[in-house]
């Protein structure tokens, strides 16, 4: 995710050395008769960074440049795109960090913690208290529940207590 000028400015540079990679490669014929398949591996890898750049592009371009008379979609697939989201919120809306802190209250380093590490070291509350101030809501939210995953994880927690059981009983 692009989150500043710089980091805006940095990408539009490698889009453009990454296609010259690739029109170089295009005009490799001897490579491409030699292996084939790992000349068409390795320009996939970079139009794959190419792709992926540009939409990142784009949508730090939607995000300037977005009507703030208007509600602006963020799509959230699941909760851990959640941070994302608030970063992005805070930019469409032309908010600053330090802004941000003052309208909750809150010291301006925290809020470029948070969002230096995506909201990772956030509290429930911090997160809620962002949402509020930014204006996020959710429109419609369905959440699904994957017993599959709830099973996977109670056999790792099973591994890692006997693990520690194992550990604690060589150490007594």
């Amino acid at each position: 995710m692009i989150k500043d000028e710089f980091q805006y400015e940095v990408s539009k540079e490698w889009v453009e050395k990454f296609k010259k990679s690739i029109a170089a490669r295009e005009q490799d014929e001897e490579a491409k008769r030699k292996d084939f398949l790992k000349w068409d591996a390795g320009r996939g890898a970079v139009q794959c960074h190419v792709d992926k750049l540009e939409a990142e592009i784009t949508e730090y371009e939607r995000l300037m440049n977005c009507d703030k008379s208007q509600s602006i979609e963020i799509t959230v697939e699941n909760l851990t795109e959640l941070p994302f989201a608030l970063i992005k919120a805070r930019m469409a809306a032309k908010i600053t960090q330090q802004e941000l802190a003052e309208i909750i209250g809150i010291e301006p380093d925290r809020i470029k913690q948070c969002e230096d590490k995506n909201y990772q070291c956030a509290s429930f509350v911090e997160i809620l208290e962002v949402s509020a101030a930014l204006g996020v809501e959710f429109k419609t939210a369905v959440m699904e529940v994957d017993f599959g995953e709830i099973e996977i994880g109670k056999k790792i927690a099973e591994k890692r207590l006997k693990k520690r059981m194992k550990m604690a009983s060589k150490a007594s």
